[in-house]
């Protein structure tokens, strides 16, 4: 497989770090949003970009170097502690379907 110039990985856009950092910074965001909860109902915006955000938070990581993703993890648990913390557990959420069950943020309640 011939390897890619350096002129072309960066003529590809932005990757990497770069789009680690947006991503995280859009989470961070989303969780300095004023209020004791956040409230997630399935016809708010809200919902769905914090559950988007985060999958897309999950997908950087996972492709991260085992070493990067450690220094990472440690700088989005306490972002995750605030999203459980003004959020509450969904009992049913696991049982709704496999996408839920797959990830904890998903299982986090829709309305009160």
């Amino acid at each position: 497989m011939p390897r890619r110039t350096p002129g072309a990985i960066r003529a590809a856009g932005p990757r990497g770090h770069e789009s680690l950092h947006a991503v995280l910074d859009t989470y961070r965001n989303m969780l300095r949003r004023p209020g004791r909860y956040l409230h997630l109902y399935p016809e708010s915006e809200v919902f769905w970009d914090v559950v988007t955000i985060r999958d897309q938070l999950e997908q950087e990581l996972v492709a991260l170097s085992p070493r990067r993703r450690r220094q990472f993890r440690r700088v989005v648990e306490p972002l995750d502690d605030e999203l459980r913390r003004r959020t509450l557990p969904d009992p049913d959420a696991a049982a709704t379907s496999p996408w839920h069950a797959a990830a904890w943020w998903r299982q986090r309640l829709r309305g009160w």
